[in-house]
């Protein structure tokens, strides 16, 4: 079964956005993460999780670069990802970007372009604080 459960929005100060969804929404922090590719916080109303994204570097922004404000990607959630994988490609979909080897974590996602360029991930785990 697929599942949306995960938007993200690629964003400046993503402290002062999570502020703005905390408080006008009520939206509540589930989580947060600092890396070399991005720093994120991410929010959850409890059945869909919003990551804010503040990236480092053009390269793991892509083609948008890290200058970017605005809907980045969104996500699914699938039983399986190797036959979503075959499916997504088999219908058009392309592969670009995976997790660095050993790094398969509770945020671990593929990602997709569709056959427009739209970006989208594909994980088992889902994300902090969506159902």
């Amino acid at each position: 079964m697929v599942k949306i459960r995960h938007i993200a929005l690629s964003v400046p100060d993503p402290e002062k956005s999570a502020h703005f969804y905390e408080q006008a929404l009520g939206l509540r922090r589930v989580g947060e993460g600092h890396s070399p590719m991005a720093t994120v916080v991410y929010l959850s109303d409890g059945y869909l999780n919003l990551a804010l994204i503040r990236y480092e570097s053009d390269e793991m922004a892509g083609e948008r670069g890290k200058g970017f404000v605005g809907v980045h990607h969104f996500g699914f959630k699938v039983d399986d990802v190797g036959e979503a994988e075959r499916r997504v490609e088999e219908h058009g979909g392309v592969f670009f970007m995976d997790q660095p080897l050993g790094q398969e974590n509770m945020y671990y996602e593929k990602k997709f372009r569709d056959p427009d360029g739209i970006i989208f991930d594909l994980t088992h785990l889902g994300w902090v604080g969506a159902d």
